[in-house]
């Protein structure tokens, strides 16, 4: 396989106030449409949490990971029905879900559906046990992961974002004390993350049966467009597989540092996020020298994007 274009999905965090409003404006039939689905699927005024919504309330993790999916997919839609057509998808933690929609392997409904689920039942842990995640810069990731083990109470690295920034996930108390160290340590900078919950850590493994239980009844087809999975950074090869990944995710750490290599690797020289955020269009300008990376934030690069594939 030889890719040129890459559609990146965002996750969690890149929600934003009035993220959508823009969309569902211009745009009715394609992201309009979008949100029509989702508020019907969910019972929930998604669309307009997304246009009017505040920011606390977006931050709620059962409502900010449908509505950053029904988002970032309303773009695609939107980009699609103007020819848009990428070699391959990927996405970030929670903009997996969104990578596999765009890619056949789920339905719309099936993947509202199940991140709301996703998202409540990470509230729950949220609410029983007190968590954080914070990105760090300045500090190599096997240094963390040192600093980390040494730490008495849950904290991991939960994302390797880029050679110089991953982020650390557990309990509040056990990332402060990580904190302090890194620090000393020398770190750029510590960053609180805006999510609900500490993901992708071992606090989640109770979660992972009861998710399983939910991935089991949703339909999964095999991929339409190829799918890097950022658990494995590598290719999805089915509609299973794609369930089990889903389930591992939840505990596993995002290796977006080797997800964007592979697609280097195949011939990947276009990178575009698809969503409301800007991170891993950012994350990639800083570890690709040639690639053209953009964004589709708001309105005007939509709208350049648009343009550059009529």
């Amino acid at each position: 396989m030889n890719a040129s274009v890459i559609a990146m999905f965002p996750g969690q965090g890149s929600q934003r106030e009035g993220m959508a409003a823009h969309l569902i404006r211009e745009h009715p039939g394609t992201a309009g449409a979008v949100f029509e689905r989702a508020d019907e699927v969910l019972g929930l005024p998604l669309g307009r949490l997304c246009s009017e919504g505040d920011a606390e309330r977006l931050r709620a993790t059962e409502i900010a990971q449908p509505a950053i999916l029904a988002t970032s997919y309303a773009i695609f839609e939107v980009l699609r029905a103007e020819g848009f057509a990428p070699d391959l998808v990927t996405g970030h933690s929670l903009g997996e879900f969104t990578a596999l929609t765009a890619a056949g392997v789920l339905d719309l409904a099936d993947a509202l559906l199940l991140v709301r689920r996703r998202g409540e039942l990470m509230a729950e842990i949220a609410a029983a046990v007190p968590g954080a995640m914070t990105a760090v810069s300045g500090v190599p990731a096997d240094r963390i992961e040192e600093i980390c083990a040494g730490i008495d109470g849950v904290v991991e690295l939960a994302n390797y974002n880029a050679p110089d920034q991953s982020v650390i996930s557990g309990t509040a108390a056990a990332v402060a004390d990580a904190e302090e160290l890194l620090r000393a340590e020398g770190a750029g900078s510590l960053v609180a993350l805006r999510v609900g919950a500490p993901f992708h850590c071992s606090l989640m493994a109770a979660l992972e049966d009861r998710f399983a239980a939910d991935l089991a009844v949703a339909e999964f087809r095999d991929p339409a467009i190829d799918v890097l999975s950022s658990v494995t950074a590598q290719r999805v090869s089915s509609g299973d597989e794609a369930r089990e990944l889903l389930r591992r995710q939840l505990t596993a750490p995002v290796r977006w540092i080797e997800t964007i290599a592979a697609a280097a690797d195949l011939g990947c020289t276009d990178y575009l996020e698809i969503g409301p955020g800007r991170v891993l269009s950012g994350l990639a300008n800083r570890m690709l020298d040639t690639a053209t990376v953009r964004s589709t934030h708001d309105a005007r690069r939509i709208s350049a994007v648009v343009a550059s594939y009529a």
